[in-house]
């Protein structure tokens, strides 16, 4: 029960900042907690980045922002070694790479050769600089934040870093009552400054722990494959999930039984989460003018429970 009282001051307090998005700000618990990374894809100005700002002071992590530009250099993020001449010795200093969360701002405007720069630090949870390899520190998150339909100047994300992200999701635009809390109450942003960590890093690694020990049945892991199947059918997708995309599911599934206060993963944990986690791995087959996330939940409809 301990872990539910602490996941829902996480909650509570995050919802106070972010309002009118629940379900959003769950995802985001939910990936964390599953130890992934998140891309948050959506229109300027619906709170990207104060989301980012806000998760990582409730988690109590230390933070760093990079706003990614076509001439950001991966040493921009890495850091350099500069020669100081009272130690007549190259000294590192380190590059905003080096946080336990990093908001990569607009993902998509930086090159190709940063990207992947960013995705050896995702993946490998290091860096390589100048020859010599550095660890990043524990825990290491990436949210990434992108504009969905601004093709000048960005570089779209190629299918193997997309892969990297846990879960994608976006916000939308706030309905009619948190628009009006929004625009009645005090700047978001000044919000920031007051927020509480509500959790130590010890704890959080001890809610990840509690996540992996989430126990899934036969029954279930037959459903799973009956999903991952679906995917690769031809008849949704063009091409289905890899078997990493399968194992990233069940991390998220297990995150999202323990945040509903269960010890195993149920149906609906899967149904909950599998949008947000698979849909910006594939691309829908056909003209049916759906995106990714319709598609995956149409695939859901139609794939029978175990």
């Amino acid at each position: 029960m301990h872990a539910q009282h602490k996941i829902k001051a996480l909650l509570n307090q995050l919802n106070t900042v972010i309002v009118g998005k629940e379900s959003q700000v769950q995802d985001c618990v939910a990936c964390l907690l599953a130890g992934g990374h998140l891309l948050i894809e959506d229109v300027p100005g619906v709170g990207k980045t104060t989301l980012a700002h806000a998760l990582a002071s409730t988690f109590g992590l230390q933070f760093s922002r990079v706003q990614f530009t076509a001439d950001l250099m991966p040493s921009d993020l890495t850091g350099v070694s500069v020669y100081e001449r009272g130690k007549e010795a190259f000294v590192f200093h380190p590059g905003p790479v080096f946080a336990q969360v990093l908001l990569a701002d607009e993902i998509n405007r930086a090159s190709p050769k940063t990207q992947s720069a960013l995705l050896e630090a995702m993946e490998e949870h290091q860096v390589s600089v100048e020859g010599e390899t550095r660890a990043l520190p524990q825990p290491f998150f990436v949210i990434a934040t992108q504009n969905p339909h601004d093709q000048l100047g960005t570089f779209a994300l190629p299918e193997s870093q997309l892969d990297r992200f846990l879960m994608r999701i976006s916000l939308g635009y706030p309905d009619r009552w948190a628009e009006r809390q929004l625009l009645a109450g005090s700047d978001r942003r000044d919000m920031l400054d007051s927020l509480q960590a509500q959790i130590t890093v010890h704890e959080l690694y001890e809610l990840q722990q509690q996540v992996l020990q989430v126990h899934t049945s036969d029954a279930l892991l037959n459903y799973v494959q009956d999903l991952i199947a679906a995917t690769r059918g031809g008849r949704w997708f063009l091409q289905g999930l890899s078997p990493r995309a399968g194992i990233a599911l069940m991390r998220a599934a297990k995150a999202q039984a323990l945040i509903s206060g269960r010890d195993y993963v149920a149906p609906d944990d899967v149904q909950a989460i599998m949008p947000q986690t698979v849909a910006h791995r594939m691309i829908p087959v056909g003209d049916s003018g759906r995106g990714a996330q319709e598609q995956v939940r149409a695939m859901i409809e139609a794939t029978p429970l175990p």
